[in-house]
């Protein structure tokens, strides 16, 4: 009998990290940056326009809108037996929407009609893309069942297939298996582990903070005369930034310069000023901006997001201010994280009217709040105990098209359980199912005390009951039905 692939019945929405950036003396593209997923649910459409000429925005919701139909179409096929001769572009289009907006149980029910229909080819590219949207999405024992699923089918997997495979367990925290896997390639003729899945295995170690894994991939590759490339070295510094061990993350850039063939970028750049501006080193991140400047490496928007942020937690304001003003002398235009940071930073410090005077000059400027904008804004008013502007935002919500997530709703919910409103907090709750936003931990913890509070035990042990349910259910439903 076919193993079947399993789903569970709750969905997640996972941001994604992407591989993109600039080397200013090579060509070779190695920056991390993150990016908003894209979106094909929308919570509430504005009212529509009388002037008969959409304005672009509204042509791209009505887009999204189209686009989220074909897909719930395709999902709800999925669901019957009977559907085995459906026209390829559909269900196709409707696999890669999915894909694209990390909506992995939908798009593994859309893989499961995929496979029944009568013109189905398997295809290693399908299950590479489904592979790294798992990883997105933290789903490694979906991904251990899809990679059997394709054994199944027949195919011998490649490069590919596997490093996408090594991504899904080292993003998991499953350094283990990443390793298990990355040694099953050794056997496999023709699918030699290269440098990005060198790279891929090193960035989860330094992810997990675990440098003696990564002494153990660099001797690897050096035995099998792999060397270092840009990505690599910039993983290497990142991570080692990241869990502040600086004197390595030096070493590497002395090792990176010394190579000659791997050159700093604006990557190398931004890792050195977050490495040591999240810690509150202010002034060698002032010494490394300068070094880089003088290397020839030009700062991007990146760049003065982190010196704002660095700033903004060393309560540096004047400092923050000033690149702001650099910025605007470059040319630099503030983007939407730029004023997410500087609303972050005046929010935690309680100082709500600077807060709000950065949110009315983002709008101001065209620039629509997004779902991290009204986490901040909720965290400060339930601080300030301004429930009132708490309500004001959730119904600035409601009439948007912002695409809400299970951190909003946390923050939301914890806002309400703060101030008492249990009635509004059991809303907010129903709410994030018809929404797909899936509870987590934090969600039901947040609940569960703040019904213990209030002397509602039963109401509190109900919920441990469903976090109970919620955990032991994911991965129990068979894909296709």
């Amino acid at each position: 009998m076919e193993r079947q692939l399993l789903y569970p019945t709750n969905l997640r929405v996972s941001t994604s990290t992407s591989l993109t950036g600039a080397t200013y003396w090579t060509t070779f593209y190695s920056e991390h940056s993150h990016k908003p997923n894209p979106t094909i649910r929308c919570l509430r459409l504005s009212k529509r326009s009388s002037d008969p000429s959409l304005t672009k925005e509204q042509k791209n919701l009505s887009q999204l809108l189209r686009t989220d139909a074909a897909v719930r179409n395709i999902e709800r096929k999925a669901n019957s037996k009977k559907y085995n001769n459906l026209w390829p572009k559909a269900v196709l289009e409707a696999l890669d929407e999915a894909i694209a907006a990390n909506l992995w149980e939908t798009a593994l029910k859309i893989f499961g009609l995929l496979r029944k229909q009568h013109w189905y080819e398997p295809r290693c590219q399908t299950y590479t893309k489904l592979l790294m949207m798992l990883g997105k999405c933290r789903q490694p024992e979906q991904a251990s069942l899809l990679f059997e699923l394709m054994l199944s089918d027949g195919l011998k997997p490649t490069v590919d297939v596997y490093t996408a495979l090594v991504s899904v367990y080292g993003k998991s925290g499953l350094l283990d298996k990443a390793f298990s896997t990355v040694d099953d390639m050794k056997s496999v003729s023709d699918c030699k582990p290269d440098v990005y899945t060198y790279s891929t295995l090193i960035n989860s170690c330094t992810k997990f903070n675990r440098p003696d894994l990564i002494e153990r991939v660099l001797a690897e590759m050096s035995y099998l005369g792999i060397g270092c490339n840009t990505v690599i070295y910039n993983t290497l510094i990142d991570g080692y930034g990241k869990a502040e061990m600086f004197e390595l993350m030096e070493e590497t850039l002395t090792n990176m310069i010394e190579s000659g063939s791997c050159l700093p970028d604006v990557f190398t750049f931004n890792s050195f000023l977050s490495a040591y501006g999240n810690c509150g080193q202010i002034e060698r991140m002032e010494k490394w901006y300068d070094e880089f400047q003088l290397m020839g490496i030009s700062p991007d928007p990146k760049t003065f997001n982190i010196l704002i942020k660095s700033y903004g937690k060393a309560r540096m304001y004047e400092k923050m201010r000033s690149v702001m003003e650099f910025m605007k002398k470059r040319f630099f235009t503030p983007t939407i994280v730029t004023y997410n940071i500087v609303i972050e930073v005046f929010g935690k410090a309680g100082n709500i009217e600077k807060m709000d005077e950065y949110f009315q000059r983002m709008k101001h400027q065209g620039m629509k709040p997004n779902s991290i904008t009204y986490c901040s804004l909720v965290s400060a008013y339930s601080k300030a105990g301004s429930i009132s502007k708490v309500d004001s935002i959730l119904r600035q919500v409601e009439n948007s098209d912002v695409m809400l997530d299970t951190p909003f709703f946390n923050c939301i919910i914890s806002a309400y359980c703060r101030a008492g409103d249990l009635r509004k907090v059991s809303e907010l709750f129903l709410a994030m199912k018809e929404k797909k936003c899936v509870p987590d931990h934090i969600t039901f913890a947040t609940m569960i005390q703040a019904y213990n509070e209030q002397g509602m035990n039963e109401a509190a042990q109900d919920l441990k009951n469903r976090m109970i349910t919620t955990k032991e259910n994911s991965g129990t439903r068979l894909i296709g039905g």
